[in-house]
């Protein structure tokens, strides 16, 4: 497997709009995605569903790769910058650039079996705008948090 290509590919992907395609590159028994801390969401379906997420709340979603580490055929670090403007249902409005990484463990078929992803959540909120009280998730819904579990749902 060409890791490099993988990446790019990878990258693509999420900047297509299509969950599904992001979706298509985790193992089809039970790769996971994890971000931050939260949840991991575990098979394609769930994948899709968190890239959704991102894709409804950016719907000018754009990913950079900005290097890839290959530890060896099963391990590698995909680093990443996420651009967008946070205008989709109950969005702010405002303008994100976020860099992450995700640590990727490949099953024997060349496919995702685990993401862990990491990114700066306080920071992200900062460009978000977002403040303690209300958070706007996903498929819309809302739901009310403090600051204390605003930290804990971004991962802090």
């Amino acid at each position: 497997m060409d890791i490099h290509d993988f990446a790019r590919r990878y990258t693509a992907a999420w900047c297509s709009q299509d969950p599904a395609r992001v979706a298509s590159f985790f193992a089809a028994d039970g790769g996971s995605l994890q971000v931050n801390s939260g949840p991991p969401s575990v098979g394609r379906e769930a994948i899709a569903e968190t890239a959704r997420g991102f894709m409804m709340a950016f719907p000018d979603l754009e990913v950079r790769m900005d290097r890839l580490e290959a530890a060896d055929e099963f391990h590698a670090v995909y680093h990443w910058t996420l651009l967008g403007s946070n205008t989709g249902p109950g969005g702010t409005g405002n303008r994100v650039a976020i860099s992450g990484y995700e640590e990727w463990t490949f099953d024997a078929e060349g496919f995702v079996k685990s993401s862990l992803g990491h990114f700066d959540g306080v920071e992200y909120k900062r460009q978000l705008g977002a403040a303690a009280g209300r958070v706007q998730w996903q498929d819309g819904w809302e739901k009310p948090m403090d600051s204390d579990q605003l930290a804990e749902f971004l991962g802090e």
